[in-house]
């Protein structure tokens, strides 16, 4: 079997506690091997970088050997690895660089269905150079990003499109190879987020056709860190606001301060990890992360239809554009109740699922729906199993029979 869910669990150590989670589009569990990572580093001789020492010297190697997971798991040149606290902050780190290359008049493209983490840091840079904002929208009633609507707003005078990989409210994957193809048809660049896409999908950052792709370790049984995959020849065309002494070489030119070396082999651990998902996965690192991933996507597949057939039984149970080409995450309400309440309810029952807009600031926004409590969301992760699914779906009905 390429993928045993008994022994993908086993890795988990908090899994004992016995809760059912529901809860990784906001951050996963850490895998035991991640967690070991992190001690050995912070129990064992290792300080700044340096050649002077051996200490020294397995810092650098450590931010290395994470470069090398990162260009294995995305598909990306090792040198175009930069890291950073969280995508947000490299995000904000990017468009600021690149603002500086923007005229008044230019225009960006940005997305309704997108995390505010890929909108706001954009607008904001938009506003400081004088740059037109357009905007692309979903489809409300399917919860899809059409792509054909790039077509109108991609012209010669646009600098650069941001949209996502996969929405973290309700799952939907745009087509991210077609809408970068148009921007570089007019001469710009694509910046992916790829948070909530990473997880769940194989990722081919050339195929996806992405100039900048972003990911965060922790929604893959990492740590909190952040990772900007990018050529390191573009990145070398931008020059960031930095310290003096700090070096100039890509890509640390863009990494203020000293990283946390605990993190980074944690991250390099997290790979590792995902590499191992399916048991009869053979070849160099990137081949199993590439086989793995595959696995992943099929079980959570498999087991996703298990609960959107379970949540359509539950009465009163509304799905909020919910998209037929997704990862595995949806957003819903109930009838007559807040959001945060029925999480709440669930989490009595020792069920983890989030409520409000997570960050989905414009596309709840757009629905209506921000300011009376956003969604209720569930997102399915590699250790998922049917009877947690069971277990939500059972608690919802029981929580609409208690209603009533």
């Amino acid at each position: 079997m390429p993928f045993q869910i008994d022994a993908v669990r086993a890795g988990y150590p908090a899994l004992a506690e016995g809760f059912a989670h529901f809860d990784a589009a906001a951050g996963s569990l850490v895998a035991a091997s991640v967690a070991q990572a992190a001690h050995e580093v912070m129990t064992g001789a290792v300080a700044n970088r340096s050649t002077a020492f051996a200490p020294g010297r397995r810092a650098i190697e450590i931010v290395e050997q994470a470069r090398a997971a990162v260009a294995d798991l995305l598909g990306v040149p090792a040198a175009g690895a930069v890291f950073g606290s969280s995508a947000t902050s490299l995000t904000y780190l990017v468009s600021r660089t690149l603002a500086q290359t923007w005229h008044p008049g230019d225009e960006i493209v940005v997305s309704r269905l997108d995390h505010d983490a890929n909108v706001r840091p954009w607008l904001q840079a938009a506003a400081s150079a004088g740059v037109n904002v357009r905007w692309a929208e979903f489809d409300p009633a399917t919860g899809a990003l059409p792509s054909e609507q790039y077509e109108a707003l991609i012209g010669e005078r646009t600098r650069l499109v941001a949209v996502t990989a996969a929405s973290n409210a309700n799952g939907a994957i745009p087509d991210v190879a077609t809408i970068s193809a148009l921007a570089h048809r007019a001469g710009a660049l694509c910046y992916v987020d790829g948070v909530h896409a990473t997880p769940h999908l194989p990722v081919e950052v050339t195929a996806l056709g992405a100039d900048f792709y972003v990911t965060s370790a922790y929604k893959w049984s990492g740590p909190h860190l952040a990772t900007c995959a990018a050529d390191p020849a573009l990145w070398e065309t931008l020059r960031p606001q930095k310290l003096m002494p700090s070096s100039d070489l890509v890509p640390e030119r863009f990494e203020h301060g000293t990283p946390s070396f605990a993190a980074l082999a944690a991250l390099t651990a997290a790979v590792d990890h995902l590499a191992t998902l399916d048991d009869t996965a053979q070849g160099s690192r990137r081949e199993r992360v590439l086989q793995s991933m595959a696995a992943v996507h099929a079980y959570e597949s498999d087991l996703f239809a298990t609960l959107i057939a379970g949540l359509g039984t539950v009465p009163g149970l509304r799905m909020v554009a919910a998209p037929e080409h997704r990862c595995p995450t949806v957003a819903f309400r109930l009838d007559g109740d807040d959001p945060a309440k029925t999480a709440a309810a669930l989490g009595d029952r020792g069920i983890c699922v989030f409520a409000g807009d997570y960050y989905a600031y414009e596309f709840f926004s757009a629905l209506g729906l921000r300011d009376s409590g956003g969604a209720v969301r569930a997102s399915i992760y590699h250790y998922t199993t049917a009877a947690d699914v069971a277990r939500l779906v059972d608690a919802l009905t029981e929580i609409q029979a208690a209603a009533v």
